[in-house]
C-alpha cells in the first residue's frame, strides 16, 4: 500500500545530484523532498549518492551523514535514535514510518523521502504539527479523580493494567495521523487516529474518573465519526499498534450509553 500524497505545497521540481567519491563500491541513491517557505517558490528532490560502507544501517544514519557531511542545510527531526521519541517520523518508500528504526537495506532501489503528508512544510522534511498537538491536548491527557489520591500510588490490578498496552507505547509520531484520508480532508476537526488512541487510553484506565466527561469530549459526527476504518492508521504504526481498534472501542462505549 502505498500513501504517499504530497505535502501542503506545490508538486517538487529536480534539484542538485550530488555524485559518491570516485570508487565507491556500495552506492545507495537517496532521493529528499527540499523546500524553504521563505526562500523558495517551489519545492525540489535533490539527489544524494551514499557509500554505504562509510554509513550506519538506518535511514536516520544517512540522512545525518548528508547533514554532516555533504549538504548542512538539510532540515529534519531527530533525537533518541531509538524508536521512542517519535520525532524522526516521515513518509519513506511510500510509506510512513521513524527513520531511526527503517533499515536501509529495508527499502529496493532509491530511497524517497518526503515530510509527512498533506501537512504544512516548515522545512524540508520538517512539517507544521501545531493542529494535531493543539487536538491532543484537547482531550486533556492527564489523570482525572475527584477521589483523594491514597498514601502511595493508585493501586491497579494486572487484568487493569494490561487495558492500556498497545496505547502507552505511542509515541506521537503522528505517523498514523498523517496516513488517514479522512484526517487529509477534514483535519480541522477530526481528531484522527493518534489522537483518538490517546482518548482512550484514559477512557480504558481503571483509575480515571471522567469516564463520562472524556466520551462527551469526542462524541461528536467530526472529532470521533469521521473515521471510515480505512485502517492506514494501523498499517503504518511503526509501533505496531492499532488505532482504529481503539477508535472502534470508543465507538462502541458510546453505542452502549444510548
Amino acid at each position: 500500500m502505498v500513501e504517499f500524497m504530497l505535502p501542503k505545497n506545490s508538486r517538487p521540481v529536480a534539484g542538485k545530484t550530488v555524485k559518491a567519491p570516485e570508487g565507491t563500491k556500495r552506492v545507495k541513491v537517496f532521493k529528499i523532498y527540499r523546500f524553504d517557505p521563505d526562500a523558495d517558490a517551489q519545492p525540489r528532490i535533490d539527489t544524494f549518492e551514499i557509500d554505504l560502507d562509510a554509513c550506519g544501517p538506518m535511514i536516520l544514519d544517512a540522512l545525518i551523514k548528508i547533514k554532516n557531511e555533504i549538504d548542512s542545510t538539510l532540515t529534519f527531526r531527530r533525537s533518541c535514535r531509538e524508536g521512542v521519541c517519535g520525532s524522526c517520523a516521515f513518509n519513506i518508500d511510500g510509506v510512513n514510518t521513524l527513520a531511526c528504526i527503517k533499515p536501509i537495506g529495508d527499502v529496493r532501489g532509491d530511497v524517497k523521502i518526503y515530510p509527512l503528508p498533506h501537512m504544512p512544510v516548515v522545512k524540508d522534511l520538517v512539517a507544521d504539527l501545531s493542529v494535531p498537538y493543539a487536538q491532543y491536548a484537547s482531550i486533556e491527557p492527564w489523570l482525572k479523580s475527584d477521589t483523594p489520591a491514597p498514601t502511595g500510588e493508585r493501586p491497579q490490578s494486572p487484568e487493569e493494567r494490561a487495558r492500556l498496552d498497545g496505547m502507552w507505547e505511542c509515541v506521537l509520531c503522528f505517523c498514523c495521523q498523517t496516513s488517514c484520508p479522512s484526517y487529509w480532508w477534514n483535519g480541522d476537526r477530526y481528531l484522527g487516529p493518534a489522537v483518538l488512541l490517546q482518548a482512550y487510553r484514559w477512557i480504558a484506565d481503571s483509575r480515571d474518573e471522567a469516564t463520562g466527561d472524556r466520551l462527551d469530549n469526542v462524541d461528536d459526527p467530526f472529532r470521533l465519526y469521521r473515521c471510515h476504518t480505512i485502517m492506514n492508521c494501523t498499517n503504518t504504526c511503526p509501533k505496531h499498534l492499532n488505532p482504529g481498534k481503539a477508535i472502534a472501542e470508543i465507538k462502541h462505549l458510546l453505542l452502549k450509553r444510548r
